[in-house]
C-alpha cells in the first residue's frame, strides 16, 4: 500500500518540478529580452536605499500646502465616479446577454473595450490638449475609466441574477422598461452601489497622478518635488495620500458591509 501511494506521488513531484523549472526558463528569458538584470537591480540597492533614508524624515512644512491639493483630488476622484457610475448604467443594461439580443450587447461591449484599453493617462492628456490643464480633464478622464469598470462589473451581475422574475413580468405582457425596473434594478442595487465605492477607492489612487499631464490634484506636487529631487516632501505627500486612502477604504468597507 505503501509503495502504491509513494508511487502515485512520484509524477505529481515530477510534474511540479518541471513547472517550477519552466517557470525559471520564463523568468530568466523574459528577464534577459526586456534587459530587466537582477544584476541592475542589486547594484541600484545602495541608491534606493539612500532615498529610503531622505524619506525618513518627512519635512513637516509641506503639510499645509498640500492640503488644498489633497482635497482636490479627493473631489476630483468622487465627481468623475460618480459621473462614470451614472454612465454605466445604461451601457451596462444594453451589454447584458439577458436584457439585449446580440445585435445591441456586441456593440455596447466593443465600446467598453476600447474604453479600457485606452490608459487613464492618456485620457486625461487628451482632455488636457482639449480643455487646457485644470481639474476638467482629470474629471473627465477619471470619468471614462470609471465607466469601463462599472459597466463591466455591472452587467456580468446583471447576467447572473434570477431569471423568475423576469419571466413572470414578461409572461404577463410587461415592457422591458417595466421588468428592468422592477425584476432587475433591485437585484443589482447592492452589487452596483459596492462597486461604485470599489472604483473610488482605486480613483482616489489614480487622481493621484494625473497631475503629470496638468490635471489637477496633488499630482502637480508629485512631479513638482520629484523635479527637484525634494524627497523629505516628497515623504509628506505620500504618508498624506496614505492617511486619506486608509480613511476612505476604512468607510468604503462598512458601507458594503451593510450592503452586501
Amino acid at each position: 500500500m505503501e509503495q502504491q501511494i509513494a508511487a502515485l506521488k512520484k509524477p505529481r513531484k515530477t510534474k511540479h518540478l518541471l513547472t517550477v523549472v519552466l517557470l525559471l526558463i520564463l523568468f530568466y528569458a523574459s528577464s534577459y529580452n526586456t534587459k530587466a538584470y537582477i544584476e541592475d537591480l542589486i547594484s541600484g540597492l545602495p541608491n534606493m536605499q539612500s532615498i529610503l533614508v531622505k524619506m525618513a524624515s518627512p519635512d513637516w512644512s509641506y503639510f499645509e500646502p498640500i492640503i488644498t491639493p489633497v482635497l482636490d483630488t479627493i473631489r476630483m476622484a468622487f465627481i468623475g465616479t460618480l459621473l462614470g457610475a451614472i454612465l454605466s448604467i445604461p451601457v451596462a443594461f444594453l451589454a447584458a446577454n439577458n436584457l439585449f439580443g446580440k445585435w445591441v450587447t456586441i456593440p455596447a461591449r466593443f465600446i467598453l473595450n476600447i474604453i479600457r484599453a485606452i490608459p487613464e493617462l492618456l485620457i486625461a492628456a487628451l482632455f488636457v490638449a482639449i480643455f487646457g490643464m485644470g481639474m476638467i480633464p482629470g474629471i473627465l478622464a477619471i470619468a471614462f475609466f470609471s465607466m469601463g469598470i462599472i459597466s463591466k462589473l455591472l452587467y456580468e451581475s446583471i447576467e447572473t441574477i434570477d431569471p423568475g422574475p423576469l419571466e413572470a413580468m414578461t409572461a404577463v405582457g410587461s415592457k422591458k422598461l417595466v421588468w428592468i425596473r422592477f425584476a432587475v434594478i433591485p437585484q443589482v442595487l447592492a452589487s452596483f452601489t459596492s462597486y461604485v465605492l470599489y472604483t473610488f477607492e482605486i480613483n482616489v489612487r489614480a487622481a493621484a497622478i494625473l497631475g503629470y499631464v496638468g490635471a489637477g490634484g496633488i499630482g502637480i506636487n508629485y512631479e513638482r518635488v520629484m523635479g527637484f529631487l525634494e524627497y523629505q516632501k516628497l515623504s509628506t505627500i505620500v504618508f498624506a495620500m496614505f492617511v486619506v486612502v486608509v480613511i476612505i477604504d476604512w468607510i468604503s468597507t462598512k458601507l458594503r458591509e451593510r450592503l452586501v
